[in-house]
């Protein structure tokens, strides 16, 4: 199924964006000698990316999205590209000019998301080392392996003032993802609400699913779609086909 996911303008207040917002707030309002580190982490496909770019525009964060193929040298340069500094020099002189850059305004957030893969390469003590020097707060986004991960790292563990599991779409996270991105469209309550349970509350999933529905809709001249409208069409679940010898199985 390929669907055109059309764009929005401005926030969608979904709650995982809520809870947030109000970690990040919880991170930056601290006494000094509270914690500096908070985690979020779910399944794939709640919003969590969102949340934090959300996150970034509101409070100024300093953001970078971590690669498979990062060291601790990529991670640093990026960091100071985002803070506006040079990245030069060597892996310790980059770690110092970024907790000095950090400490300047030290309610500036730093938000490292797919934190996880730096706890699999071995280098989050790096990340610790630089809240702790700076003073600023650190929100790491992660899968839901990613507390579990950090639990066996006492060091970072002990630095967690609070950990934000993310939570799937309820209806209501649903009805604000219609409004944004089919918002010239009536959408049945059993449909939309199929459309979350089939997309597990994943609300990368219910946005392509919305898509659909706005395929539909406009290949039939519709402005309100119902589970009659939606007919026989998939819903995207983001499951790969099953091969062709499964299904004889099944039918058999």
């Amino acid at each position: 199924m390929t669907v055109a996911i059309p764009k929005v303008n401005g926030p969608i207040a979904l709650k995982n964006v809520a809870a947030f917002m109000t970690l990040a707030t919880q991170l930056i309002d601290r006494s000094p000698h509270l914690p500096g580190i908070g985690v979020c982490y779910g399944p794939s496909g709640y919003g969590k990316t969102y949340a934090s770019i959300f996150c970034q525009n509101k409070t100024r964060a300093v953001r970078v999205e971590v690669g498979e193929s990062w060291t601790r040298a990529t991670f640093l340069r990026m960091v100071l590209i985002e803070l506006g500094v040079e990245p030069r020099g060597t892996i310790s002189g980059m770690a110092e000019r970024a907790k000095a850059a950090l400490g300047d305004n030290p309610r500036r957030p730093l938000i490292v998301d797919e934190a996880d893969k730096i706890v699999d390469k071995g280098y989050i003590e790096l990340v610790r080392e630089l809240q702790e020097h700076s003073g600023a707060p650190v929100l790491l986004i992660g899968e839901e392996k990613l507390p579990t991960k950090l639990e066996r790292i006492e060091r970072v563990a002990n630095r967690v003032l609070d950990w934000m599991p993310a939570q799937p779409c309820d209806i209501e996270d649903a009805h604000h993802l219609a409004n944004a991105f089919c918002p010239n469209l009536t959408i049945s309550e059993d449909l939309l609400d199929e459309i979350r349970r089939q997309s597990q509350g994943r609300a990368r999933r219910i946005v392509v699913n919305l898509a659909q529905v706005q395929e539909i809709a406009r290949n039939r001249g519709i402005t309100a779609v119902d589970r009659s409208a939606w007919g026989r069409a998939e819903f995207y679940t983001s499951k790969a086909p099953r091969a062709r010898r499964d299904i004889e199985l099944a039918v058999a």
